[in-house]
């Protein structure tokens, strides 16, 4: 039976995380907005207050939730605080590659590697099939050629899980992934991103000019060109992993912006009656019901998608289905608080002006809203890609 009851062990992470988020929030909210042209320190002073969190969320007891499950319910937590931490995680997306594709001494070599991952490029976006660097096998030793760009983490990373072509004409069957790691001889930064929200998570642009790896780089090392996927099915499995964290961080920020809606309310004097009909609330009455209940659904897809990965079950769909909903949601939810505030949520005095330019991203990167419905339509009708685009 899918249980989300958090046992007594869990309520108190969840408490020290919240206490966390407090600290991050007040202290160091801004601080992102007013240093994106550098880069912040891996750990915050405050961080050593709550270097017990870790420690105490892996020792939660014999009923504990599940652990995808209870990592999504951090996420979400933390992301009320803010969209990074008082310490910067040791792994990034990157890292998620390497488990979803990568044979067993490679998820040992690079588990405590910080790697981002690059798959976008200029030409290619939203359709990861299209990808057109090209990774060439020379002797011993990869050949990577072509840029990437919108690479989360880039410029933090140690290393970069960079998907290539091994095959142009094989179409998806030809993608494989490389780790590349800083400071190889043709692997160039070219651009930091300045952006309009989340302005904590670095994003960079790279370029790959006759850039040679260890042939061992090859994660999964299977060069061989396959019908049906190949290491597209990695990049997917990939995905299947961290679409469900997008969508529990936007949550967490949605959050943050129901709470403090519904303390300026309860300042105006201004109740929700939960029993009464619609047609007896006000508009921002009904606006804070509606918020509640698409917070409330997207929670519930987002964790039923852990929960199936915990269990060892497809969960393809899942994935894409609280995505779609959690990045939907954390947009509209964001427009709505404005509404609701009026000219208190775009002034620079609150963050609700900031949690609403974190919230916008969340509906674009890790696959759009618009592909995630056709992926969930595909998976729904049992149809391929080609035959819906």
């Amino acid at each position: 039976m899918v249980d989300f009851t958090l046992n007594a062990k869990e309520q108190e992470v969840i408490r020290e995380i919240r206490r966390e988020g407090m600290v991050l929030r007040e202290k160091y909210a801004r601080y992102y907005d007013e240093h994106e042209k550098e880069l912040p320190p891996d750990e915050f002073p405050e961080a050593k207050e709550f270097a017990h969190i870790d420690k105490m969320a892996a020792d939660r007891g014999p009923d504990a939730t599940t652990p995808t499950v209870f990592y999504l319910l951090m996420l979400m937590h933390r992301t009320w605080g803010d969209m990074m931490r008082l310490k910067v995680p040791v792994t990034a997306l990157g890292n998620a590659s390497v488990v979803a594709a990568g044979t067993d001494e490679q998820k040992k070599r690079w588990a405590k590697t910080r790697l981002s991952m690059a798959n976008t490029e200029p030409g290619c976006g939203s359709d990861s099939k299209a990808i057109q660097t090209t990774a060439e096998l020379d002797g011993n030793e990869w050949v990577l050629n072509g840029e990437k760009i919108f690479v989360t983490t880039g410029i933090r990373a140690e290393g970069c899980v960079v998907w290539a072509t091994i095959d142009k004409s094989a179409g998806r069957g030809g993608i494989k992934a490389f780790v590349v790691m800083k400071g190889t001889p043709g692997f160039e930064l070219v651009k930091k991103e300045e952006k309009m929200g989340i302005r904590s998570s670095d994003t960079a642009a790279f370029v790959l000019k006759n850039c040679r790896v260890p042939r061992e780089n090859l994660l999964g090392m299977d060069d061989i060109v396959k019908k049906g996927g190949g290491g597209f099915k990695g990049l997917m499995k990939t995905f299947n992993l961290t679409r469900p964290g997008v969508a529990a961080m936007g949550i967490g920020n949605i959050m943050a912006c129901q709470d403090f809606v519904a303390e300026a309310m309860a300042k105006e004097g201004i109740t929700v009656d939960y029993e009464a009909g619609q047609h007896k609330r006000s508009a921002i009455q009904q606006k804070m019901i509606d918020l509640e209940a698409e917070m409330e659904a997207a929670t519930l897809c987002t964790l039923r998608a852990a929960w199936l990965a915990d269990q060892g079950k497809p969960n393809n769909l899942e994935a894409s289905v609280s995505k779609q909903k959690g990045g939907d949601v954390s947009r509209r939810c964001a427009q709505l608080a404005l509404e609701i505030l009026g000219a208190m949520g775009i002034t620079h005095d609150q963050l609700v002006e900031k949690w609403f330019r974190d919230a916008r991203i969340t509906d674009i990167y890790e696959g759009t809203g618009e592909i995630q419905r056709l992926v969930i339509a595909r998976e729904l009708l049992n149809y391929t890609a080609k035959e819906l685009t």
